[in-house]
């Protein structure tokens, strides 16, 4: 399907799900083992946002996703008459439609900062977290290493900030920490207590 086909796909939804969805709870379907579904999670926890968390497991996608998703993806936020089908959209839109307490800095070169090390997280960590967690024995064992190669080389970060890169916590702390739980669970290797404390604390908001 073509940018415009989904585009106007969209735009047709969004017009059919405005009354059906008016007055009903903030739904997010996703996947439980979706790391950025997690990390959308972890924002409705922090926030303590009132939200329908549908699991969708595999072959058991519900109609109404084909209707909300038009990239036939899990992850899905619909809050009232907004669908949105993007993390990092869901992240912020949830920051700024519930400020308290605040997950992203106030000043515009702060939050293209935090964009950016967002973007890089998802780039950078996220594909290595799915291989790491496929059937591939050779990906998967390759992917772990490179995991551990990555989150070795940023724990001297934690000895700096309070958090990632920042004394506050951000939604780059939210992005990085279901990479790390997942690295505690699938990885067996010692662990540096820096890297053990930040994914506790972080993932224990879930």
């Amino acid at each position: 399907m073509s940018f415009a086909a989904r585009v106007l796909e969209g735009c047709t939804l969004n017009i059919m799900t405005t009354l059906a969805n008016r007055k009903s709870v903030m739904t997010l379907y996703t996947d439980i083992g979706d790391p950025l579904g997690h990390s959308v999670r972890l924002v409705l926890k922090e926030k303590d946002i009132n939200a329908n968390v549908q699991f969708v497991e595999a072959g058991e996608r519900p109609d109404v996703l084909n209707d909300l998703n038009p990239y036939e993806a899990t992850l899905t936020l619909v809050d009232r008459d907004l669908v949105l089908y993007d993390a990092q959209s869901m992240m912020e839109y949830l920051d700024e439609r519930y400020p308290h307490p605040p997950l992203m800095p106030v000043d515009p070169v702060s939050r293209a900062n935090n964009r950016q090390f967002r973007y890089r997280i998802v780039r950078d960590l996220y594909q290595l977290v799915a291989d790491v967690m496929s059937d591939n024995e050779i990906a998967a064992a390759s992917a772990k290493k490179l995991l551990k190669d990555d989150l070795m080389a940023i724990c001297p970060v934690f000895s700096q900030y309070a958090y990632f890169m920042s004394d506050e916590f951000s939604l780059v702390d939210i992005c990085l920490a279901p990479v790390l739980w997942l690295s505690l669970i699938h990885i067996s290797e010692p662990t540096r207590p820096e890297r053990i404390w930040y994914a506790v604390l972080c993932v224990k908001k879930k």
